[in-house]
């Protein structure tokens, strides 16, 4: 039996679209998967979209290192 994603954040992006960070599997392997959903009933239900990207475990420090270099360069942008 499939394991359940565990859903980590969720982004909005417009009243039917999100951005859902998760840990989901796939063939007995753990991945990050970041994937757009959409909605045709007011959130009572989110569908994933084929718009997303999957990182494996092997992958996740480069994924980090990227994030936080963003991080520096976009709040100090924000700042000045």
């Amino acid at each position: 039996m499939a394991e359940e994603p565990k859903i980590l954040a969720t982004i909005p992006r417009t009243a039917t679209e999100q951005l859902q960070i998760s840990i989901n599997s796939y063939k007995d392997k753990r991945y990050l998967d970041l994937r757009i959903y959409y909605t045709t009933d007011d959130g009572a239900n989110w569908l994933p979209t084929k718009k997303g990207v999957t990182v494996s475990p092997d992958n996740l420090l480069t994924l980090k290192e990227a994030v936080e270099e963003a991080m520096q360069d976009l709040l100090t942008v924000e700042e000045e």
